[in-house]
């Protein structure tokens, strides 16, 4: 597993539980193992969650994170290993009985309950006085903003305010542990965009441990303290958003988080160089502490390159490392950036995601001109693996 430490500047609001070696995780899932017939669903995985922490596992469909959310909340029991709570072990304490409560992407609301009915549902079950289930549905929906919808059915809300109604649901019994399996998956992106921010100010609020599953990218990075990137069972790399986006450990990660430009080459004898690339050389900022010949890939993300219109000569003499002249073969525009695939004379494609600071056409950058990329040393990621 990847390490789980965090770099200076990288972490959220200040948080960085998992940085003290003094402090115990909440939740601890020890070499955990998971099979479905023949397909092995989670592989050995081990990973530690804290306390007032908003984790992330995120992974393309079938690498495991969902069997690994519904094994912490008891709907499945893993093969070998084990899930402590507080240090206790939760192999045998059944799915209702464990301080911890799911919402699933499908909502799964009583059709013939109103709103009030299916938040009181679970605290029903439990037993509760009348009085003191009233005051907790109350309270729930005046935390999520629905006071003057208790008495609806499900039919009769927006995706939006079922959406909350669930989370209501999940959260009434107050959990120490809240486990959201794709919750915002069936709402638009405005929505979607809109309820991630008050879904982290909710938790904050509540000081409760959420873990969220999702196979969107910028809904992990948006919302998250910490990102597991799953696949095929293991973790790959567990860290801050940023520095997954920054400092992904393998080409894998780099191309699963956003997009990026990958260069082959190998390490030169001078500092932070990287010879035989498809661009030819380039320089890295720093020194790279691999033996020099060693198969390395360079990473640039596409926000990060500069693009010029080209002029026979210039740039070739100004830039001698870590540019190239290319050719714009598609633009994509998006409002507040555009992006841009070209190819090199050597036939090598290439992505530059530029910000639309003024209008496009003023860029005087169109359709099949030719252009010439390049980016700074530090924009170069080195990769190993």
């Amino acid at each position: 597993m990847a390490s789980a430490r965090s770099s200076s500047g990288f972490a959220k609001r200040g948080f960085e539980p998992w940085a003290d070696r003094n402090l115990q995780p909440l939740l601890r899932i020890e070499a955990v193992s998971k099979r479905f017939g023949d397909v092995l669903a989670v592989n050995q995985l081990s990973l530690e969650v804290y306390q007032g922490e908003f984790f992330a596992l995120l992974g393309p469909s079938g690498c495991g994170k969902t069997t690994l959310l519904r094994l912490i909340a008891g709907f499945e029991q893993p093969e070998s290993g084990r899930i402590l709570l507080d240090g206790l072990d939760l192999a045998p304490v059944p799915p209702h009985r464990r301080p911890v409560n799911m919402m699933f992407q499908s909502y799964a609301l009583f059709p013939h309950l109103t709103v009030e009915g299916n938040v009181a549902f679970g605290l029903k079950q439990e037993g509760l006085p009348k009085s003191e289930i009233a005051a907790r549905v109350a309270d729930m929906l005046a935390l999520v903003k629905l006071e003057s919808f208790g008495r609806r059915k499900p039919h009769e809300l927006s995706g939006g305010q079922r959406q909350r109604v669930a989370l209501a649901r999940s959260l009434v019994k107050r959990p120490r542990v809240l486990l959201l399996d794709e919750p915002m998956a069936a709402l638009d992106k405005k929505l979607r965009g809109e309820t991630q921010f008050e879904l982290m100010d909710l938790q904050r609020r509540l000081g409760l441990t959420f873990i969220i599953v999702t196979h969107d990218q910028s809904e992990a990075m948006t919302v998250a303290d910490r990102i597991a990137v799953m696949d095929r069972g293991r973790l790959i790399q567990v860290a801050p958003p940023a520095e997954i986006y920054e400092r992904p450990n393998s080409r894998w990660v780099a191309d699963f988080i956003g997009s990026v430009n990958l260069f082959e080459g190998r390490v030169g004898n001078d500092e932070g160089t990287i010879e035989g690339t498809a661009l030819g050389r380039l320089r890295a900022a720093g020194k790279i502490n691999i033996e020099p010949g060693t198969t390395v890939w360079v990473a640039v993300r596409p926000e990060k390159v500069r693009l010029t219109r080209y002029e026979v000569g210039r740039h070739e003499q100004t830039v001698a490392e870590n540019g190239v002249a290319a050719t714009v073969v598609d633009i994509g525009y998006l409002g507040d950036l555009s992006l841009y695939r070209l190819r090199s004379e050597a036939g090598v494609a290439l992505q530059a995601a530029i910000a639309n600071t003024e209008p496009l056409i003023a860029r005087g950058i169109g359709w099949n001109d030719k252009v010439w990329l390049s980016f700074a040393p530090e924009a170069a990621i080195v990769l190993t693996r």
